[in-house]
């Protein structure tokens, strides 16, 4: 039987290689420690896919609206979060997406709850907070205003940003590359229309910028009340881009005119138009943590199904011809702000 001898040399080198790795171990081990309570500290959503279809936003929204006031009130936002879940987050795959919504819709109504529903669906939660992120604010109780006489109504309170009687047409452009100062993704929707057509708030919120900006030229960005959703116009026309009188720090309600479509950008000069085909950029940032609001983590979302969502919920405009300027044709008060 041969023998194996270690000699004095290879004793040493074993014997200061077992010590690093200890150090190491222990070094590291802390370090570990120290970084999971940091993240657990600071523990917030860094990515999200938006890829809800047209049919199951409408079927989700639909359950809701006609269901509010009964004795079973459904919410679109759980029946959407309960459809990602038991499909995976596969939300492009329609017919099953709306066959879980039907399915828990119809549950719900026989009596379950939906924290029964979804005791073993572990990405229900993350899925409802990503959902509710987006979608949070769409639907409430407001106040349509006709005549000087108040109707209370449940439904959409948010708008299309094109005004009504408007023509546009779009794709879903999201991820396209873009090349201009660097190369990169467009992070969010072309609405191809006419120059000065009317740009509306979708959402209530305030005016967080205002002003120019070399890729975006004259552009707009509303903050909502509860901080999570920032929406981006942009592109907007050359020498009167804004609402007269509108200033960062204003707040706007939804339906409300804040500037008008143009093709301004793409040039560090002011006032420049730049870009090819008139249309407005409109974009959605979602933000979970506010380091992600400029941050290199920023969530910018695909909106071409809730443009699409809004495209029949528009505000009827009219012109101002002393102020050249176009003002909401319809008075609607929010009631429920979540």
């Amino acid at each position: 039987m041969k023998i194996f001898t270690v000699t004095k040399n290879e004793l040493i080198y074993f014997g200061t290689a077992a010590i690093i790795f200890m150090i190491a171990t222990i070094l590291f081990g802390n370090y570990g420690l120290r970084a999971s309570r940091v993240n657990a500290e600071n523990e917030y959503i860094k990515w999200i896919e938006f890829n809800a279809r047209l049919s199951s936003l409408q079927k989700a929204m639909k359950f809701d609206i006609d269901s509010y006031a009964t004795e079973t009130p459904l919410c679109w936002i759980e029946l959407l979060s309960y459809a990602a879940a038991k499909n995976w987050g596969n939300m492009k795959d329609e017919k099953n997406i709306n066959k879980y919504i039907d399915e828990c819709a119809k549950k719900l109504n026989d009596g379950a709850t939906i924290e029964e529903l979804t005791a073993d669906l572990k990405l229900y939660n993350y899925f409802y907070e990503t959902y509710y992120s987006v979608l949070g604010g769409f639907l409430g109780e407001y106040e349509l205003v006709e005549n000087n006489i108040a109707t209370r109504k449940y439904g959409l309170k948010v708008f299309s940003p094109i005004a009504k009687n408007y023509g546009y047409s779009h794709y879903d452009d999201f991820g396209n590359s873009r090349s201009y100062g660097y190369r990169r993704r467009h992070l969010g929707n072309d609405l191809i229309g006419s120059v000065g057509t009317p740009v509306i708030a979708v959402e209530d919120g305030y005016i967080e910028a205002l002003g120019w900006n070399q890729y975006g030229g004259w552009r707009v960005g509303v903050r909502t009340h509860d901080a999570k959703r920032y929406y981006y116009y942009a592109h907007l026309r050359k020498d009167h881009p804004f609402r007269t009188g509108l200033k960062e720090g204003d707040f706007v309600q939804s339906g409300d005119v804040i500037g008008y479509l143009g093709m301004t950008g793409y040039s560090i000069k002011e006032n420049v138009n730049n870009i090819q085909t008139p249309h407005l950029h409109f974009g959605l940032q979602i933000i979970f943590d506010e380091v992600q609001k400029d941050g290199i983590n920023q969530i910018w979302i695909d909106v071409y199904n809730i443009i699409k969502l809004l495209e029949k919920n528009r505000m009827s405009v009219v012109r101002d011809a002393e102020a050249k300027d176009f003002d909401r044709n319809i008075k609607i008060n929010n009631i429920a702000t979540d």
